[in-house]
């Protein structure tokens, strides 16, 4: 009686709770996902005749799905640009610049994406075929770039256990460097890669005293240590500090700028020159040399200037959409707050008889009742995620107000779940 009532009790409240919001482009429900990853293949598409005739879309699928504005796409209008691969775009050479400085390295490379900057990295550290680099298990480098360290540079991968807030234990990272090179049967160890914020993790951030003491391992053992800071900016925001401060521990870095930055493509590769200036020979192999790429630069240029202070927004939407789930009563979520440090959320269905596929696909459809409960129809897109929990990204196409009808689709799934868990009973 008491989960029929709290059902009846949450759908009668939506009506009084308008808010008033720009219509988005339609969509319609996600398609089947699995749980290992987070790219789904089902794409979205229009409603199906019949459907809502006012639909909102929250795309809470990743920082990825981020659009230029106005503003950036006059800036890449209007860029000077040159033959990068001679090294004579000027918009790039300004990025380049900018970058080092901000990130306190000696210089830095424009490359397509996060994953050829990673690769490039790997391949710059681990000089011979048969090096071995040491990394997290659930880290996007090992998971998420199809084993390219592997197949593309022969660079052999061991590692380490990731905990739940990203960090490695010390002894067990100390126990998998390699001693016994000349000896035949062992690769060389010549790399660790470090992951900041952490994906998969939901976005933790990792703390400054264990980067430190990574460095202080590596530089006991003549190793080199590249961060994969995709979001790196994110963890400087969470911080309170400059990014330079985050990154004072490692050697190189790659951060990517068509994330929570808002370019439409892009990362930047930074580091000492002498390793920028390999790393320039390896994006030439791999294809990377993108000519007058001064349009997407200045795309770039904007994001370090102008877009890294709104990113505590994202963060505090996304602790906003974590509160809400633990307000739910009957309790239907579990989420660790300690854990929500960024932009990225992870959380938890305690109902077995709700999996995280079905919230997921009612989300992201509009349910029987929904225009009536909500005033209109809400799509709210996300992913199943790793070990079972569903995963849910904030980003600078998402408002405050987005945010909370984000919440009040959630009530009303859930809400409707509650309902026709009372009638089964």
């Amino acid at each position: 009686m008491f989960l029929k009532t709290f059902a009846c009790r949450v759908l009668a409240s939506f009506p009084r709770c308008g808010v008033v919001i720009p219509r988005k482009p339609r969509y319609k429900a996600l398609g089947r996902s699995s749980e290992r990853g987070y790219y789904n293949t089902g794409k979205p598409g229009c409603p199906a005749p019949g459907g809502a005739a006012h639909v909102r879309v929250v795309d809470l699928r990743s920082d990825t799905v981020t659009k230029p504005g106005a503003a950036m796409r006059q800036a890449m209008a209007e860029a000077e640009v040159g033959d990068d691969v001679m090294g004579e775009d000027p918009t790039v050479n300004e990025l380049q610049k900018i970058a080092a400085e901000m990130f306190g390295m000696e210089a830095s490379l424009f490359v397509p994406s996060g994953t050829m900057s990673n690769l490039i990295a790997v391949m710059v550290h681990c000089r011979e075929r048969g090096d071995e680099m040491i990394v997290g298990d659930l880290s996007h480098l090992h998971v998420y770039e199809q084993g390219g360290s592997a197949q593309l540079a022969g660079v052999h991968a061991t590692t380490v256990t990731t905990r739940p807030d990203g960090t490695f234990d010390l002894v067990q990272l100390e126990s998998k460097i390699r001693h016994g090179y000349p000896d035949p049967h062992y690769p060389r160890t010549r790399l660790i890669c470090l992951e900041n914020t952490h994906n998969i993790q939901g976005g933790r951030v990792l703390p400054l005293p264990f980067l430190q003491e990574v460095r202080d391992l590596a530089d006991r053992y003549g190793l080199s240590v590249h961060t994969d800071g995709a979001r790196v900016m994110n963890a400087a925001a969470a911080l309170g500090v400059p990014p330079s401060t985050v990154l004072q521990h490692t050697h190189t870095v790659s951060v990517c700028l068509s994330k929570g930055l808002g370019s439409p493509v892009g990362t930047v590769l930074a580091g000492p020159r002498d390793f920028i200036s390999r790393a320039l020979r390896c994006r030439k192999a791999l294809g990377g040399g993108m000519r007058q790429a001064g349009v997407l630069a200045a795309a770039g240029k904007l994001s370090l200037q102008e877009m890294v202070g709104r990113l505590e927004e994202d963060h505090c939407n996304a602790r906003t959409f974590a509160l809400a789930l633990l307000e739910c009563e009957p309790a239907l979520f579990a989420v660790d707050m300690s854990a929500v440090e960024t932009n990225i959320l992870r959380f938890r269905i305690k109902d077995p008889a709700l999996s995280p596929q079905e919230f997921c696909a009612r989300m992201g459809r509009v349910g029987e009742g929904e225009e009536a409960a909500l005033g209109q129809g809400v799509q709210v897109l996300m992913y199943p995620h790793y070990e079972n929990s569903i995963r849910a990204v904030w980003h600078l196409g998402i408002s405050p107000e987005d945010t909370q009808l984000a919440v009040r689709k959630m009530q009303f799934v859930a809400a409707q779940h509650l309902k026709e868990h009372v009638k089964t009973q």
